[in-house]
């Protein structure tokens, strides 16, 4: 097996889903287009041709996210025609999974170099557009009805931790409102946004330079009054969990000797990925045993784990997650620039988000040695990837 290095992530501007988000007159295929095109113009050090596979993902297969686009894409890009692409169907894993496939490909030694990311655009496309559940699902109760909608099984979740409150979720949702505001205040958030043409009927054409769905200022008190959509009296607010949202992410990875030869930056090393199922009606507990099953496959424990960027779904989903480790709600080794509660959660796409935030952390902390994305997934899955941090210098000063 070869060493794979993720050599850079971009992402489009994430932007609110429906009528009146910024991407509303914009192609969900033109997202990712341009997210391949920033990393091309990035490294001109790579050959276009030496591109073996793109893989791009899309929960909604359908539209302007069908026709394989990971193969379209590619074409639309600019990149030569003898360079494949596959599209890849993981739910909120799909960007995830289309990183861990390409590298497994890379590992093999299949490929030397591919691009891998996702696009989701919930306004064109909402969650489950098209798509005709077996009937047997529920017939035969093989899951429990709410397994289909992810914001009740959010509050499943609730039922299930009666220790995970409302006022703990809404206070983790104000942080990272607060943690992602900083961050764009200091420059940690936007060298990896890619401005992106939009267009308008109302207001003709702009260029979205930032993300849509952030409310910075926002506060518990005012969480504490949002309605509970999923459930009377619930504990699900649209302040404690992610938004409908539209965006796209890219990312380029290599073997590790392939990246060097063409003087390619080595941004992280791949440790080992592991999915795992749980049961679809508390579908956020995934991100627990897909870990747990990570760590005996590498002998690694969450002692090891110097920084974590834990998607955000729902405020309860990684709380879930952080108290199952014995971490703490507000443990500084957790989403360090807020996470999708703030910046948004386009689906597909959001795996790449959490893998560059996390390529941009181990620069700034030679002193992490291994850091961790992970996320729940729909239909009752978790996925979980390890990373290393070839700038670390042995001082295990994240302990």
């Amino acid at each position: 097996m070869r060493n794979v290095a993720f050599v850079e992530g971009v992402r489009t501007p994430f932007g609110k889903a429906g009528d009146k988000g910024m991407y509303a007159g914009t192609r969900a295929d033109d997202l990712v287009v341009n997210a391949i095109r920033e990393l091309l113009r990035r490294h001109p050090e790579l050959p276009p041709e030496r591109v073996d596979e793109v893989a791009i993902a899309a929960t909604t297969q359908t539209g302007d996210q069908g026709l394989t686009i990971g193969r379209t894409a590619a074409l639309l890009a600019g990149l030569p025609k003898s360079v494949p692409g596959f599209a890849i169907d993981r739910m909120c894993a799909g960007a995830m999974t289309a990183v861990t496939t390409a590298a497994s490909g890379i590992g093999f030694g299949a490929y030397d170099i591919a691009i891998a990311g996702g696009v989701e655009h919930m306004g064109r496309h909402p969650m489950g557009e098209g798509v005709d559940p077996n009937p047997r699902i529920i017939a035969d109760k093989l899951v429990d009805p709410t397994a289909l909608v992810m914001g009740q099984t959010a509050e499943n979740l609730h039922d299930r931790f009666p220790a995970i409150t409302k006022l703990r979720t809404d206070t983790f949702a104000a942080r990272s409102q607060e943690k992602y505001a900083e961050a764009v205040k200091t420059g940690k958030i936007g060298p990896e946004l890619v401005p992106v043409a939009t267009r308008s009927a109302e207001l003709g054409w702009g260029l979205a330079t930032e993300d849509e769905p952030p409310r910075p200022g926002t506060t518990v008190e005012q969480l504490a009054g949002l309605k509970t959509p999923f459930r009377p009296f619930g504990r699900i607010t649209a302040g404690n969990a992610a938004g409908l949202n539209d965006g796209a992410t890219a990312s380029i990875l290599a073997d590790e000797e392939t990246a060097r030869e063409l003087g390619l930056p080595v941004a992280m090393r791949l440790v080992g990925y592991s999915f795992a199922g749980v049961e679809p009606e508390v579908m956020g507990i995934g991100p627990v045993p897909a870990t747990e099953k990570l760590f005996k496959r590498t002998g690694l424990s969450i002692d090891d784990i110097g920084l974590f960027e834990i998607n955000e779904a729902f405020a309860v989903q990684v709380l879930a997650f952080l108290d199952h480790f014995g971490i703490a709600d507000d443990d500084p080794r957790v989403n360090q620039w807020g996470g999708a509660i703030a910046c948004g959660h386009p689906l597909a796409s959001s795996g790449v988000r959490l893998m560059t935030q996390l390529a941009r952390q181990f620069a700034e902390r030679p002193d992490v040695q291994y850091g961790m994305t992970t996320m729940c997934i729909g239909i009752g899955m978790g996925g979980t990837v390890i990373w290393e941090n070839p700038a670390y210098n042995g001082l295990q000063g994240a302990k």
